[in-house]
This record gives C-alpha cells, structure tokens and sequence, in this order.
C-alpha cells in the first residue's frame, strides 16, 4: 500500500510514522508514506500557498494552484482509489473505514492547514473527506498520521500476530474486553480464573460478556449499533 500526502509541513509527520508498527511496515515493503511538501509546487520567490479569503474574515485559505500542481503531477504518476481531505467536516473516521481502506492500493492525502483549502479543489479532486474528531487542530497532519496508523496495521503481513487486528475495540461494533497478564496476582488483585483455566470455549464467552458489559456501560452509542446489528 502507498500513501502520498501533500503538506506544508512534512517535518510533523516523520516522527510519527518512522517508528513501532508503521516503521516495521515499511521495513517489510508493505507500506509506503511519501511526503510531499506543497511549497515546492508554489510559484514565485516566496513559494506562497495561502491567501486572503474572497468575502473578508479572519484566517488565510490555502491557495488552489499549488495543491493542483501537486495533484495533477501525482495523478499523472499513478492511479489513486481516494484522494482523501483530512477536514473537521468530514467523515468520522472509525474502524469500518479503516478496515475498507486497508484493502486499497494507493491513497493520496491532503493535509488542510490555516482555514482549510479553496473550496475548488474539494469540489474537483478530493473523493473522500475524513474528519478524527470533532474538535480543531492546528492542521491536517497529525490526523492524517492517524489515519495511516489506523489503515497501515491493518495491511495484511504488518502485525506478527495476523488475528490481533480482528479482536480489536470496534471491529464488531463492540469495545475490546479487559486483558491481563504476568503475575496473576499483583497488589491483592487476581487476574479472572476463567482466563487460567485454559478452556478456551469459556474464555471467548467472557471474553464477549465482558465486551458487551463494557460497551453498554462506556459507549452506549456504540452499543446501540450492537444492538441493532443483533435484533437483525
């Protein structure tokens, strides 16, 4: 899998992806991260990216000819599946569309900044718009190192245990049950009996129970999609 993101500031996202997982990822030839920094695409001896809004107000708004630069050079290289704009009006990125782009070849990100972008190259580019949350940052980069994140461990071959990814938080509608390990007793606190008893039938059936139990109890409406799902 490859990922191509444009952003002005391509120094927020080598730490990030250069480490644990997604480093191992790429070690393995499973994924690619390739960064492109717009100012390069900007003309003009000050490589200027941004610029006033048309109707006055606060904020600058990312100037459409570089981005459409960048696009058309990378478009020209490649074909895309999504060419996806990380924006807090998106899509809330959950597991389902983690696990849908996983199974994509080639994905090209923007990474909005100041304002966002013109509105135009939403209008003629982008084909999906992902939000992490509904909250403002500074810019789209550390949403896009999420989104990576959460796409990338899902690559067949990246995780050493090929099950792990199937058993996490969301992945059926459910919050991943409590989990223990070595000393089994610490602090007066003992791991649950079921968990040593080795049968393995009784341990997905608490595993479950606790699931559910959880998912009620912390994420009601994320319950309520269980729920659902089961009367159908």
């Amino acid at each position: 899998m490859r990922f191509d993101i444009i952003t002005v500031l391509p120094e927020l996202l080598e730490s990030p992806l250069n480490h644990s997982i997604m480093k191992r990822a790429k070690d393995k030839g499973l994924l690619e991260v390739h960064l492109h920094h717009l100012r390069d695409y900007a003309p003009g001896k000050h490589r200027q990216v941004d610029d006033y809004q048309f109707g006055g107000g606060a904020g600058m708004v990312m100037k459409p000819e570089p981005l459409s630069a960048c696009i058309e050079k990378l478009l020209a290289e490649r074909p895309y599946d999504e060419v996806i704009y990380m924006t807090p009006d998106g899509k809330r990125l959950d597991q389902e569309i983690g696990n849908r782009l996983s199974m994509k070849g080639n994905l090209m990100v923007l990474c909005g900044h100041y304002k966002g972008v013109d509105e135009r190259i939403r209008q003629k580019y982008v084909t999906l718009e992902i939000s992490i949350g509904d909250y403002v940052l500074s810019g789209g980069e550390l949403a896009a190192a999420v989104l990576v994140d959460v796409v990338g461990r899902l690559i067949p071959g990246v995780l050493n245990d090929e099950t792990s990814a199937l058993f996490d938080s969301f992945q059926d509608n459910l919050l991943a049950p409590p989990v223990y390990t070595r000393p089994a007793v610490w602090e007066g606190m003992a791991v649950p009996e079921v968990l040593l008893s080795g049968n393995d039938k009784l341990i997905d059936e608490w595993r479950h129970d606790q699931s559910v139990r959880r998912t009620r109890e912390r994420r009601p409406d994320i319950w309520e999609k269980y729920a659902g799902s089961e009367e159908e």
